[in-house]
């Protein structure tokens, strides 16, 4: 047949533009894709054409998302002319060699397409249906290729949706009569790939601007589509402060403002966004662009084109749930909820699901008469409002928690995260095997966090494992299988040499395991005691910022721009080259996992992790490499500080007794033994 698959880089024109044109042909069936968009994917890797010859006559348009370990099929297209050849299947058999250490391909196709027989005869299952955000709301069905990798793992994946707020020009674009020529632009948000990724959202400036058009036609078409989308409802007095100040700053910045109309009005767009707790700001408005920098400076919000949602909706939608740097300089605080003050939580926590006030405050009262100690935590705000409640105590080798509840807050999914890495501490600490949450009525939030965190659906709940084991699969697997019988389930044998992303996400779901004879590389990292103060509270600060509600979940470290091996994922050994003191410095404090690891300038670097916190610009650019520019940064997760940290004559004296070469200048990869025997030594209780 002589058909080629290859690979497409962003630079390769002819071959970009061609599988371009071929999209473009079928539109209607595949949905609008923006021509920068195809050029991210290809530069992510993504992009395979089918080649006869030189002519394109098929492609693969895919995503890696960094969080989730599938692959995203946003286009599986062939030339009408060349269907029937199997240049599908070759392209989906080009993506598994590709991809192979991932779990399996997603994709999503409209029913009323009649592609079943397709699908399932290129090895994918139903799996389940979502509604399109398309004008018509088609029925799309999910379909799953499984690469038959560990299926405990499988599951694995964020429920979250990024929230997308939307001026009036692209709403037009969306649900408009009149369509302007640009529309495509905005449309691409509705395309069928990204329907369980993105909601689009209003807020109530829209209202005025519908109420605004004149022709009458137009005016009632739009109206009526208002009704189909999400209002969010900010607080007006927040809105209006918000609103104030971006004003202020915006005409500081660009005095020549001052005399363009609309400018208040735009701008009550962005400050209704912020007081709602969101972060992207969808617009085409070239005044609003203009304004970008102070949206972020002031208000914490992205204005950012519709094409740039579709370009970076992975890296938007990390940032809208998990918001750590929010945390720091707040009141939260963590207290046992008194004997008698459960009445007064019901107001704040929404019931669901037939959960009325009074049963909610009966099972919160009716810990306290229970066999078991229970301990009935609340987080309050630093306004003194409750926006976390929940209960948990130890019952022989499970951590149970009957009550998880987190209420309406523009930090709610970060708390929700936090909360679960903390109960997951809390249980490890006290010998547990298991964490389950028994709560029927758990707040959405927290379910869609402990889905990503491992969790699985068990007997009306979620569970997950607690593997305390540093060694080799077998050993993880063995003591899985113990924690699995507490929950009269299997746990799923894992071989040797798993690949870096499985054995990445078997360490996420089964925290605190450590798999050795895996793939996953080691790292150790020398920090200087300043930011190891800043990120881990070591060198200790005088107020030592409490755990429970620090940064120990997710957060970036930043470092010259030269490469040493690094890769993700991986695991990160932080050393501590000087301290105060003797005491406090040359210490190997602990350990974290490596998620991502980006170069780029200074200013795009802070943008892109503005919502992980620490460092300022001027930090991040005093490491910046002259020559090129750039620096690095290391996105990390679910650090452990070491009960007893590993001094450097011990450290030195680990890699001695292995046979290794250790060097501690800079970044380097080091051998899984040591990480081991230096983990272990970390943990030793005598």
């Amino acid at each position: 047949m002589g058909i080629k698959v290859v690979p497409v880089s962003g630079v390769q024109d002819e071959l970009l533009a061609a599988a371009i044109a071929l999209g473009d042909r079928y539109t209607k069936t595949l949905g609008l894709m923006t021509p920068p968009a195809y050029e991210k994917m290809a530069d992510d890797g993504g992009l395979l054409v089918a080649v006869d010859g030189d002519v394109v006559v098929g492609y693969a348009l895919f995503g890696l998302p960094k969080r989730t370990p599938h692959v995203r099929l946003a286009h599986l297209c062939v030339a009408q002319e060349h269907r029937g050849k199997g240049i599908a299947r070759h392209l989906v058999e080009a993506i598994r060699a590709g991809h192979g250490q991932r779990f399996g391909i997603k994709a999503k196709c409209r029913r009323d397409y009649g592609l079943t027989g397709m699908w399932e005869s290129l090895g994918f299952n139903p799996r389940g249906e979502v509604k399109g955000r398309s004008r018509r709301g088609d029925i799309l069905d999910a379909w799953w290729l499984d690469f038959r990798h560990p299926s405990l793992f499988a599951e694995v994946d964020s429920d979250a949706l990024l929230t997308v707020v939307v001026d009036h020009g692209v709403f037009a674009d969306l649900h408009g009569k009149a369509l302007s020529p640009d529309a495509a632009e905005s449309q691409a948000l509705t395309a069928d790939w990204m329907a369980d990724l993105v909601e689009v959202a209003i807020t109530p400036r829209i209202n005025h601007e519908v109420r605004a058009i004149e022709d009458t036609i137009e005016r009632q078409h739009q109206r009526s589509a208002l009704t189909g989308l999400r209002e969010i409802t900010p607080d007006p007095e927040a809105a209006a402060t918000c609103g104030r100040d971006l004003l202020n700053a915006a005409v500081a910045a660009f005095p020549a403002l001052t005399e363009r109309s609309g400018l208040e009005a735009r701008l009550r767009y962005v400050a209704e966004t912020s007081a709602a707790g969101l972060q992207v700001l969808a617009t085409r408005d070239p005044l609003l662009t203009q304004l970008a920098d102070v949206a972020w400076a002031v208000a914490g919000v992205h204005v950012v084109a519709p094409s740039v949602v579709t370009l970076h909706v992975d890296e938007l939608r990390q940032a809208q749930v998990y918001r750590p740097a929010g945390l720091m300089g707040t009141e939260f605080r963590i207290n046992e909820v008194v004997p008698g003050a459960e009445a007064e939580l019901a107001a704040f926590f929404e019931q669901t699901g037939g959960d009325s006030g009074s049963a909610f405050v009966e099972r919160l009262r009716a810990l306290v008469r229970d066999s078991l100690s229970w301990r009935r935590e609340l987080i309050r705000d630093g306004s003194g409002h409750p926006v976390a409640l929940y209960a948990w105590a130890i019952d022989g080798r499970t951590l149970t928690v009957p009550v998880l509840r987190t209420a309406a807050h523009p930090l709610e999914e970060t708390l929700a995260r936090q909360l679960l890495f903390t109960l997951k501490q809390s249980a490890r600490e006290s010998g547990a095997h298991v964490v389950r949450i028994t709560d029927p009525f758990v707040s959405a939030t927290a379910r869609a966090a402990a889905s990503d965190d491992g969790f699985f659906e068990h007997t009306g709940g979620q569970a997950t494992l607690l593997v305390d084991i540093c060694g080799t699969a077998a050993a993880v697997t063995n003591a899985a299988a113990l924690a699995a019988r507490e929950l009269g389930k299997a746990a799923d044998v894992l071989p040797a040499e798993l690949s870096a992303e499985v054995a990445s996400v078997a360490e996420r779901s089964w925290w605190p395991a450590k798999i050795m004879d895996s793939q996953l590389p080691s790292l150790i990292v020398p920090i200087a005691p300043r930011w190891s103060t800043e990120l881990f509270n070591v060198p200790t600060m005088l107020l030592p910022r409490r755990n429970e509600l620090g940064i120990s979940r997710e957060h970036v470290y930043y470092r010259s721009p030269g490469h040493r091996g690094e890769s993700v994922p991986a695991r990160l050994l932080w050393y501590v080259s000087q301290g105060l003191s003797h005491q406090e410095g040359q210490l190997v404090i602990g350990c974290s996992r490596l998620e991502e690891v980006v170069v780029d300038t200074a200013e795009a670097l802070r943008a892109r992790f503005e919502h992980l916190g620490v460092y300022g610009q001027d930090e991040i650019q005093a490491i910046t490499d002259r020559s090129s520019g750039k620096a690095m940064a290391l996105r990390f997760s679910d650090t452990e500080l070491f009960p007893k940290p590993v001094t450097l004559r011990r450290l030195t004296s680990l890699a001695d007794g292995l046979g290794l070469r250790l060097s501690l200048m800079s970044l380097t990869k080091i051998d899984n033994r040591l990480f081991q025997a230096v983990y272990q030594e970390g943990h030793r209780r005598t």
